[in-house]
């Protein structure tokens, strides 16, 4: 029986097809929170949907050829030819069947923070901000920049920013299934527009990611009493005031001490609960990481660290270099990669990372 040989897939059938019939209630369609989180199980389930009833299919196709070939040369030939093209089908469900990350497909919170390097550093801060929005242009993401802290030069400080996919992605699809190996140390080497004896520099800036909680999402659950909230005049460039009214909010979570600052949207009201949302996606980006680290059976990426010390990538101007240190991924495109293409070097992390989590399912 196809489902002793696959009891997984066949349950994730069963799933698919009732999230279906709750996707079509008409509770469910005009509840915009809960038809999303369906959605995204929808989507998850549905790489191991179409892979398990791909192989079904030929399993039924082989039995029925194999049945009728003694008659008849056409089946015989037919029987031959599904025979051989069963293993391939086979192991694709395999490969589906392999646990992924369940936030890949999340939208994303970034930071990016000017490292050592003074007004250069910040300077190439700012070009990995363009740099990640031209790519989330690419690929058809929305971002919005939650807080930013810029210098005189247009260099940037420090900046958080919010990576949105258009509708319910499949999960290998999501932001987060690509955005998550952008964590770490970019190191930049070039001649700074400061230096005036046209030496090379190096200076380096910090991103940090996680995947972005739902509003609704009842997996972090945070007690008004353990948050400080502290409300300010929002400020540009310098510290000069951006408005006159006191909207910037500035949320500590008493019991972990991580603080959120956001002043982006217009009213106190929208930056608290932007400031909550960001924080709910701190914690679980930590309760995540936490029962990572716990699990005996903790698989190590050596693409993907915790550490967010780890040198990654160095971006070399004057050889117009990029080296990705997990993957040792090296081209002279870099030009290309600062205008936003930076898909192949992102393919290079994911197929270590696959490569990675075959490894240790065997």
């Amino acid at each position: 029986m196809a489902d002793e040989q696959f009891p997984a897939a066949a349950t994730a059938l069963e799933e698919y097809q009732s999230i279906e019939e709750q996707m079509a209630s008409p509770e469910v369609v005009s509840n915009p929170d809960k038809l999303r989180k369906l959605g995204r199980r929808h989507a998850e389930l549905g790489a191991i949907v179409g892979a398990y009833k791909a192989w079904l299919q030929v399993k039924d196709d082989l039995a029925a050829a194999q049945e009728m070939a003694g008659e008849d040369a056409d089946f015989a030939e037919e029987a031959k030819r599904l025979e051989d093209e069963l293993p391939g089908v086979e192991e694709k469900l395999r490969t589906a069947l392999i646990p992924r990350d369940p936030d890949d497909a999340r939208d994303t919170i970034m930071e990016i923070k000017a490292g050592t390097g003074g007004e250069e550093a910040a300077l190439f801060a700012g070009d990995l901000l363009r740099m990640y929005t031209r790519y989330a242009e690419k690929r058809g993401w929305s971002v919005n920049v939650q807080s930013e802290n810029t210098t005189e030069l247009g260099g940037v400080k420090d900046v958080q920013i919010a990576i949105r996919a258009k509708g319910t992605p499949a999960p290998e699809d999501g932001v987060w299934a690509s955005m998550k190996y952008e964590g770490g140390v970019h190191r930049v080497q070039r001649i700074p527009v400061t230096e005036s004896q046209g030496r090379i520099q190096t200076s380096a800036a910090g991103v940090i990611v996680f995947p972005e909680a739902d509003e609704d999402d009842d997996e972090i659950e945070i007690d008004p009493k353990d948050l400080k909230i502290d409300i300010f005049m929002s400020s540009g460039p310098g510290g000069q005031s951006v408005n006159t009214t006191y909207s910037a909010v500035r949320m500590t979570h008493l019991p972990t001490g991580i603080t959120v600052n956001m002043q982006d949207e217009r009213s106190q009201i929208q930056n608290r609960a932007a400031a909550l949302r960001v924080l709910k996606s701190r914690l679980l980006a930590m309760k995540h990481e936490q029962e990572a680290a716990e699990a005996a059976d903790m698989r190590h990426s050596q693409v993907r660290s915790l550490d967010r010390s780890e040198r990654i990538r160095t971006y070399n101007f004057p050889e117009n270099r990029i080296v990705d240190h997990r993957t040792n991924y090296k081209a002279y495109n870099l030009d290309a990669v600062l205008d936003g293409d930076l898909q192949a070097v992102i393919d290079s992390d994911i197929q270590a990372d696959e490569a990675d989590r075959l490894a240790n399912q065997k």
